[in-house]
């Protein structure tokens, strides 16, 4: 009995040993498969990586469309008539809203094309900032059609600007404070504009000079406590600023108001006198 014992242990102590040898198999091929993988993977993601710094990049092609002419309402409610209830002749109506409404004013726009596709509508020439990018005045169409009007009436208006980039494609609009796409007026000159801004109430304007790098403005100095009328036209809230190189100065002349001419030193503007402008004249 002891022998048949020892026996058995030793059978079982062999059967042991063998699952062990088998789980170490098992483990070392799982280990060699898990190996191959990642050196496979790691291969693989090497070469896609290689394929992608080799690949050259993709050429943006920007390019404007023919010139067309537009008509711009300069009026929320251009030449409109009162129809007569009993009449329903707009000609022979006998009474109108905003008779004294201007006339539209024909402007000239173009497509602004990005890869051959038409991605914005653009008014004027464009501004050439550095060999890359550039800025252009934005125009687009808005409904100018009544909640009871099932017809949309699409009109013509000036926008802000844009900054479009060249190398990537990339179109982005400008944050101009206080700029008034009616009564604001813009003047480039490298990276910097001048304009002559607008309160939200209409009743101040200021001399405004922003850089595209500088999210705050460069300047802003009140020039006319009494604003702009209701009725003004177009780009009247001042003449369109004047720019000087050497040094940089920008000058701003408003109806009623003294010229001001200001001195751009990177983020810093000093005030011009005019006895200043005469001993450097001579």
């Amino acid at each position: 009995m002891p022998c048949a014992d020892a026996s058995e242990m030793l059978a079982l102590a062999s059967i042991a040993a063998y699952s062990c040898d088998m789980q170490l198999v098992r483990n070392s091929a799982a280990r060699k498969t898990f190996v191959r993988n990642v050196v496979v993977g790691g291969m693989f993601c090497s070469i896609l990586l290689a394929r992608a710094a080799g690949a050259p990049a993709k050429v943006h092609v920007v390019a404007f469309g023919k010139w067309t002419t537009a008509q711009w309402f300069t009026d929320s409610a251009p030449s409109e008539h009162k129809v007569d209830s009993k009449n329903d002749d707009s000609k022979n109506s006998p009474l109108t809203i905003n008779s004294l409404a201007t006339n539209p004013q024909t402007i000239k726009i173009r497509a602004l094309i990005i890869d051959g596709r038409v991605r914005e509508y653009t008014l004027g020439a464009p501004h050439e900032v550095t060999e890359r990018l550039f800025v252009v005045r934005r125009v687009f169409r808005v409904n100018d059609s009544l909640p009871e009007e099932s017809a949309p009436r699409w009109q013509w208006q000036r926008g802000g600007w844009l900054l479009v980039d060249r190398m990537t494609g990339r179109i982005s609009a400008i944050n101009l404070p206080e700029f008034d796409a009616y009564y604001s007026s813009a003047s480039w000159y490298r990276d910097y504009v001048a304009y002559c801004g607008v309160a939200d109430d209409g009743k101040k304007t200021y001399a405004m000079v922003t850089q595209l790098s500088r999210r705050k403005p460069v300047l802003k100095k009140e020039l006319s406590g009494t604003g702009v009328a209701e009725d003004a036209a177009p780009d009247s809230a001042c003449l369109e600023p004047a720019w000087q190189r050497g040094p940089v100065r920008v000058s701003f002349e408003a109806a009623g108001v003294v010229r001001q001419t200001f001195a751009i030193r990177g983020h810093v503007v000093d005030v011009v006198n005019d006895a200043e402008e005469e001993e450097e004249g001579r």
